[in-house]
């Protein structure tokens, strides 16, 4: 048998996720059955859904996520021994996965062909945030050249995606992050203004960077940064909502100002998303995405910690925004 550890949550969080809200588990996999596969964790994902998805399970459980891992042994034919995988087995060294099961807990499927990039953006870029980006900006936002699209959130893993992805589409794009370095990393990636929420007014700050008003926004934040920006779309403007970071922490709910008289005079569409609508097509977004990068079109930044015992510190790291772009543990 193989020796296995695993971070299971056993307290529902309360504010910031505490240390204590985890245990690592010591156990024994059991021997491997017809249609499982033994895998070996190499890169794991630290991801705000973690967070938001908490309160919806009943502890104790496993913590839950993407990782990318090597096949140890397998009796399943479509995952041979030594293919590179990506399961949501979440924060563990070791584990085994029903390959033959379609559920959220057992999802595997193959690490897409990176083309010689590295395995890590499998989580990131070439996975499911950017999925995330691509699916919930060309679908539903669906832009034209020359328009202009809003990010929020737009250092994290999605946001700086999504901003790419508009400019190779043809757009002026404007992104807000919470640090002036953040917004300066951002501009290096071909935004057309980077805003730092926390020291501007958006209002003001989008009618200076946005005179013509916006036509798209991808909103991963929510809140009163959210209302003001909505508030100042154009005719016939396009919202996507990917998530709400920004109360995600909090006890009680924020509160933010109201939209429906924005929504109704502007006719706004605002469409609220989970990114497994599209997993069919996965493959689609994650072909594109690669050639994007391979052509210098996408830049990847990643935010990498190392070992199994900094999981949690990359966790409540990336929640607190300590990240550009995708943040990852290397086990």
């Amino acid at each position: 048998m193989v020796k296995a550890r695993k971070y299971v949550v056993k307290k529902t969080f309360v504010g910031v996720p505490k240390r204590d809200d985890f245990e690592i588990v010591d156990y024994e996999i059991p021997p491997i059955r017809n249609g499982e596969i033994l895998t070996k964790t190499e890169w794991v994902s630290v991801d705000p859904y973690l967070r938001a998805y908490n309160s919806r399970y009943p502890v104790p459980y496993d913590q839950f996520g993407f990782n990318v891992a090597t096949v140890l042994d397998s009796k399943n034919p479509r995952f041979p021994i030594g293919s590179k995988v990506v399961t949501h087995k979440g924060w563990c060294d070791y584990s085994l996965v029903n390959a033959s099961n379609e559920s959220l807990t057992e999802r595997v499927y193959k690490l897409p062909d990176l083309k010689g990039l590295s395995d890590s953006l499998g989580l990131g870029a070439v996975g499911m945030p950017g999925a995330t980006a691509y699916f919930g900006l060309l679908d539903l936002c669906k832009p034209k050249e020359g328009e202009t699209v809003v990010v929020t959130g737009a250092a994290g893993a999605v946001g700086s995606i999504v901003g790419q992805i508009a400019k190779i589409k043809g757009c002026r794009v404007i992104g807000f992050a919470g640090s002036d370095d953040k917004c300066k990393w951002l501009e290096s990636l071909g935004f057309d203004k980077a805003l730092n929420y926390k020291t501007v007014d958006p209002i003001k700050a989008l009618k200076e960077a946005a005179p013509k008003g916006m036509d798209c926004y991808f909103d991963n934040v929510g809140g009163e940064l959210s209302s003001a920006i909505i508030s100042q779309m154009n005719l016939y403007g396009r919202v996507a909502v990917c998530g709400a970071i920004s109360s995600y922490n909090e006890t009680s709910m924020p509160k933010a100002t109201l939209l429906q008289s924005y929504i109704v005079s502007k006719q706004l569409k605002i469409e609220g998303f989970l990114v497994d609508r599209w997993l069919g097509q996965w493959n689609v977004a994650f072909a594109d995405i690669v050639g994007w990068i391979r052509a210098g079109q996408i830049n990847t930044q990643e935010h990498v910690s190392e070992g199994f015992d900094n999981i949690y510190d990359a966790f409540v790291g990336m929640l607190a925004g300590d990240n550009c772009g995708k943040a990852v543990v290397k086990l």
